[in-house]
């Protein structure tokens, strides 16, 4: 074999290089030894070049595309298309200047770690600081047998060798209950031209001085067969001296079973799912050093949330939005300003407002309808119950920021509240739910998501309110992680005026609030009742109410909704294609009529009822799930004989299970239950109902 065998599990064909995969059953190679556990001995290191005349090098270096220089050491080449090297924490040629250690992961177009406005960062020019670590690599290199060959293909006629270099720093993800692992370097030498990406990793010698550790030297590689067809290699140089800290390097059996696989997935994908990179505004290393702090402070909460929501999602998600505000905050003062005061609109659980004033911030939340874990922050968490409507009444000069996190209906006004709040006034939107000015927002293009559509119409306005708005993803366990933030403005304050006014005209051009006719706003801006009240911007707009009423059929009177149960159970049993099979006596399981023609045999008042409610008769029929099921717009009766059965578990069969709701079939249908009274999971009677158990509360009640 001339060449490393495939990925584990993969069926790629022999690629060229060094030794496999573990597991992949490649027999062993002319380079690198296999990965260790493939029960391959270790192989030689690879020598010169076969066929092209070119002795061994004592150092690696990129070979100019006119002939091959001296190997002295490796160095950008002329004419060979290489950016020009920037210096360490930067991505080649992005022109960012450099963090302190850790900076950011290459590729990830992150912001320095320091301030921008320490002379200092930017004294030295940009190249000779990678120059020389590259320099130092090649030194490295040269002295362990086969690395040159590893990095530029043991086969081949010879050709000049142009290649990019990037220094990159990994900070690993926290995770619970382990202690953070520490950020690694590494050079990422990319040959496009040879579809190869080998990954040098370096540590700190004695000397302080960065070495290469040849021991996690790996390279991934895309090479195509003589019948045209792609594969992708995982090779490593030396894998009896693998070292895998389960964080930056995994295991050598990740490598080969799992990340191939992803590699191909995400070449085969779409090209970029239209949003941001992640945490792409800040430090990364700031931020993951601040969230651990956040996490270890506040963590008790989560044993005494008293909310019915899930405090494992809510407390860790506020805490990654706190830690990435203040990370973006601290950048922006500059050490020399005051803390950043803020207002959180539609607050919540006022889990944000508590963290941030606890960091020193000075700011409130304000929520339409107060919560039970408010008690819990004490007074120094300023919290105040009110309804918000955008007026001249709800402006707040004082705040330097206004945020916006999962706000609702409130969450396109908050760039508009923030605008003719105060100049220097910013704003930050997490956003949720899809709503315009006056209603939920309404879909004008099918070819983008409801999310991307809904991110774009948020970033108008800001745009429209003028604001240079910016987009974040944020690494919170939520599927709607990104953000936008407005931190400054496109106009002079001398033009507040009219960019006021084209605030009020985007406004204008909005939906118009539903079932209220057009919007009231003046040309001008805003105008003044003559009570001397603030009027609101916007006539339709109706804020939240304090106590959220049920809509999903559940509030419906009993009798109301058996009835209607009943009167489409009807329709179906009598419905055409229902089939009784050859036995007349076999169980009718009914036929289908589509949504619409249920409907259309319902009276007009059942109809007028049902539309009150969110989802209207669908929602009724599915929360009617003993009996019905929908499916593709079509109702069918509920045939309980085709359901997946269940095992019975350690307690006992399903017959000695609790059975606390009473089986309509049993009940209604006209041949009774399809299932003996053992094998229903509902009750056959009253002698078989059991009253609920009483659950004792999942979470503690705070003091």
């Amino acid at each position: 074999c001339e060449g490393p065998g495939p990925v584990a599990g993969s069926g790629h064909p022999p690629c060229e290089g060094p030794g496999p995969v573990a597991g992949s059953g490649h027999p062993p190679c002319e380079g690198s030894g296999p990965v260790t556990g493939s029960g391959h001995p270790p192989c030689e290191g690879p020598g010169p070049v076969t066929g092209g005349g070119h002795p061994p090098c004592e150092e690696p270096g990129p070979v100019a595309r006119s002939g091959h220089p001296p190997c002295g050491g490796p160095r950008p080449v002329t004419g060979s298309g290489h950016p020009p090297f920037e210096e360490p924490g930067s991505v080649a040629g992005s022109g960012h200047p450099p963090c302190e250690d850790p900076g950011p992961v290459a590729g990830s177009g992150h912001p320095p770690c320091e301030d921008p406005s320490d002379p200092g960062q930017h004294g030295d020019p940009p190249g000779p600081l990678l120059a020389s670590l590259w320099a130092a690599a090649s030194r490295d290199l040269a002295a362990h047998p086969g690395a040159l060959t590893f990095l530029s293909g043991p086969r081949g006629p010879p050709r000049p060798l142009a290649v990019d270099v990037a220094l990159r720093t990994i900070v690993p993800k926290p995770r619970p209950r382990r202690p953070p692992a520490r950020a690694r370097r590494d050079l990422v030498v990319q040959d496009v031209a040879r579809g190869a990406v080998t990954f040098l990793p370096l540590e700190e010698g004695g000397d302080g001085q960065l070495k290469v550790e040849t021991g996690n030297l790996h390279q991934i590689r895309l090479s195509r067969d003589d019948r045209g067809e792609w594969f992708i290699s995982v090779l490593l140089f030396r894998p009896e001296s693998w070292r895998s800290d389960g964080a930056v390097y995994p295991p050598p059996a990740w490598l080969g079973a799992q990340l191939p696989a992803r590699l191909a997935r995400w070449c085969a994908g779409p090209r970029g799912s239209g949003l941001p990179r992640t945490l792409s505004l800040i430090c990364v290393a700031r931020y993951g050093e601040t969230y651990r702090r956040l996490k270890d402070k506040h963590e008790a909460l989560v044993k005494v949330w008293p909310e019915a929501t899930d405090p494992e999602k809510f407390v860790h998600e506020d805490v990654a939005i706190a830690a990435y505000l203040l990370v973006l905050w601290e950048a922006e003062r500059r050490g020399g300003e005051a803390k950043q005061s803020f207002v959180d609109l539609g607050c919540g659980n006022g889990l944000l407002t508590h963290i941030l004033r606890g960091e020193g911030h000075p700011g409130r939340g304000l929520d339409v309808r107060r919560r039970r874990i408010w008690d819990l922050y004490g007074p120094q968490t300023r919290l105040e119950e009110a309804a918000i409507t955008p007026s001249d009444d709800t402006l707040f000069p004082e705040a330097d920021w206004l945020l916006g996190n999962h706000s609702d209906e409130l969450t396109p006004w908050i760039p508009v509240i923030a605008a003719r709040s105060a100049y220097r006034c910013r704003f930050f939107l997490l956003p949720c739910c899809f709503f315009d000015f006056g209603g939920r927002f309404c879909r004008r293009q099918s070819g983008r998501t409801q999310y991307r559509e809904y991110l774009d119409f948020l970033r108008d306005v800001g745009e429209a309110c003028g604001f240079r708005v910016e987009e974040d993803c944020l690494r919170i366990p939520s599927t709607k992680r990104v953000c936008l933030v407005g931190r400054a403005r496109t106009y002079p304050p001398s033009a507040e005026p009219a960019a006021d006014a084209r605030r009020t005209r985007y406004i204008q051009s909005r939906p118009p609030p539903q079932a209220q006719g057009p919007p009231a706003a003046t040309a001008e801006g805003v105008a003044r009742s003559p009570e001397g009240s603030a009027a609101p911007w916007l006539s339709g707009f109706r804020p939240r109410e304090r106590v959220q009423r049920v809509r999903n059929c559940a509030a419906l009177p009993h009798a109301f909704r058996d009835r209607v149960v009943l009167r489409v159970a009807t329709l179906l049993l009598g419905a055409p294609g229902a089939e009784h099979g050859e036995d007349p006596q076999a169980w009718n399981p009914g036929g289908s009529l589509t949504l619409a023609e249920v409907a259309g045999a319902l009276g007009g008042d059942t109809l007028q009822a049902l539309k009150r409610e969110c989802g209207g008769l669908q929602t009724l029929l599915r929360t009617c799930h003993q009996v019905f099921r929908v499916a593709a717009g079509r109702v069918h009766i509920r045939d309980w004989r085709a359901e997946p059965s269940r095992e019975p578990d350690a307690a006992g069969s399903r017959a000695s299970a609790f059975k606390t709701r009473p089986c309509w079939f049993f009940a209604h249908h006209p041949q009774g239950c399809p299932l003996p009274a053992p094998a229903c999971p509902f009750a056959h009677g009253p002698e078989e109902l059991r009253p609920p158990q009483l659950r004792p509360p999942r979470w503690k009640q705070g003091p």
